[in-house]
């Protein structure tokens, strides 16, 4: 298919949205965001909102989306959706790791969370209201930047686990053999840059607007912490995005410490059989569920 057919296509797809779109009665909810957004602009100049709008965003996410799992340790109820049940974290070893992400917040990515007013004015990312997206070009785009993130992370978290590396660096993550919620950002400051640089290159190539930016700040906090969590809770809406890690693939590599590299898709550990273990182990695990049957 020629290049400007798939483009067309693309085009008739997005107007076809539109077009249902424009059909669908007026929603209050959009109206009061309108309104907050507008307020937002009228009473904070853009790098208030580039800067410490963004560092609220990020912190608001990440504490709000650890919560459940932090309480769900106190229910008995959940004991039954955790993954290694036989693992517990201590309270104290949970505040250490909260002091080391509020270290990593402030002092490594509060730091380069000043640049995006700069990097929203040298490529005149726009603010305004009218110009957000549509809630379907964020949805393709955050799933593009989460295909290119992915990407980054696979190949260099697989780089930190070389064995000449590893100690340096990435071991400080797996202080924790059973990840928490909370735990997602816990790490040595250099690998916060190298992993975190995955995530600034979808941005540099898609970014349209600084809502969108918050857009994919909310989405790959959600998976991070969610593959963090120590939880399988069952009908996550997470799963059925096509080919999701989810909790179980990542809570293997904290427990394994090899394979399952990968922080969104399982497609790149199927292409490089670095899963092989973790598919070995959940075959184990349910020839072991049928004998208990």
């Amino acid at each position: 298919m020629a290049a400007n057919e798939s483009v067309g296509i693309f085009s008739s797809a997005s107007l076809a949205v539109e077009y249902v779109d424009s059909l669908l009665p007026e929603n209050p909810l959009q109206e009061r965001f309108m309104n907050a957004w507008n307020y937002m602009l009228n009473n904070y100049t853009k790098f208030q909102i580039a800067t410490w709008g963004s560092l609220i965003v990020h912190e608001a996410l990440y504490f709000s989306l650890s919560l459940p799992g932090f309480l769900f340790q106190f229910i008995p109820y959940m004991k039954k959706y955790k993954i290694q049940k036989d693992k517990s974290v201590s309270l104290e070893s949970q505040w250490k790791c909260f002091k080391g992400l509020l270290f990593n917040h402030f002092c490594i990515q509060l730091p380069l969370i000043c640049g995006t007013y700069y990097f929203t004015e040298f490529f005149s990312i726009p603010y305004d209201w009218e110009r957000i997206p549509k809630w379907y070009m964020l949805l393709l785009k955050c799933f593009c930047c989460a295909v290119i993130e992915d990407t980054w992370h696979y190949f260099m978290h697989r780089l930190l686990h070389h064995k000449r590396i590893y100690k340096y660096i990435h071991k400080v993550h797996h202080e924790f053999q059973a990840p928490f919620g909370i735990e997602a950002e816990y790490a040595h400051p250099a690998e916060t840059l190298i992993l975190g640089a995955g995530f600034f290159i979808g941005i540099l190539l898609l970014c349209d607007h600084v809502f969108f930016l918050w857009a994919w700040v909310a989405f790959r906090l959600t998976e991070t912490i969610d593959v963090h969590s120590g939880y399988d809770i069952p009908l996550n809406p997470l799963n059925f995005i096509p080919f999701y890690c989810g909790s179980r693939h990542h809570d293997f590599h904290h427990m394994n410490f090899n394979g399952n590299y990968a922080s969104t898709f399982t497609w790149w550990d199927k292409l490089c059989g670095t899963d092989s273990q973790y598919n070995a182990y959940m075959g184990r695990m349910k020839k072991l569920k049928k004998k208990a049957e």
